[in-house]
């Protein structure tokens, strides 16, 4: 007799289902498969996002990616396959995309100095509101140069693996689980019940 979880009423009742018949089927505990899981996904999100970043670091591309993908500003208009492109819907996701990489990326690089930013310096728009204005207006206009727009489409070139990146780390967290999350957490167990005793 399987043991159904009561919550299937819920907004995350599928997804618990989910990983409960994973945990069965994998014989991998439950709370381990889920930080198994949550590390991978990140491991997937930083990898890409190095390798994009260098990779269009080292070809040069983040700044003509960021002119391609933003709007045709001029009156004659454009057209064509390109004209179809920028205003396609997944020329739309990837601006979305671009301006949270943008916003990403300056904060970052303020914090930590990099990508052309002094380090601990204060964003010039401080309002929430206008620093979001702010951040559109510039993928949209093509306006982001140098790192900051490899970073930018390092951004959403990761963002827009997010399905590949959620199926893989589901794949990989039961080995990853038995491989890693639970020897570190028996270790961890067993020094503190040496402590305590």
């Amino acid at each position: 007799m399987t043991s159904q979880l009561p919550s299937s009423k819920s907004k995350f009742g599928p997804y618990k289902q989910a990983l409960s018949a994973l945990s069965q089927r994998t014989r991998t505990p439950l709370p381990s498969l889920i930080l198994s899981f949550g590390i991978l996904h990140e491991l997937t999100a930083i990898a890409p996002i190095a390798g994009f970043f260098f990779a269009a670091r080292g070809l040069g591309v983040g700044e003509g990616v960021i002119r391609a993908l933003a709007p045709q500003t001029s009156a004659e208009g454009e057209r064509g396959f390109a004209a179809q492109f920028r205003e396609s819907w997944v020329a739309q996701r990837f601006r979305k995309w671009m301006v949270e990489g943008e916003a990403r990326a300056e904060r970052v690089g303020r914090r930590y100095g990099w990508l052309g930013y002094e380090k601990g310096s204060i964003p010039s728009v401080p309002l929430p509101g206008e620093q979001a204005k702010h951040h559109a207006e510039a993928v949209m206009t093509g306006r982001i140069a140098g790192d900051v727009a490899n970073a930018v489409v390092a951004y959403a070139l990761t963002k827009a693996l997010l399905p590949v990146r959620i199926g893989l780390s589901m794949y990989l967290a039961p080995p990853f689980s038995r491989t890693f999350v639970q020897p570190v957490t028996s270790a961890f167990i067993r020094i503190f019940r040496r402590k305590s005793s």
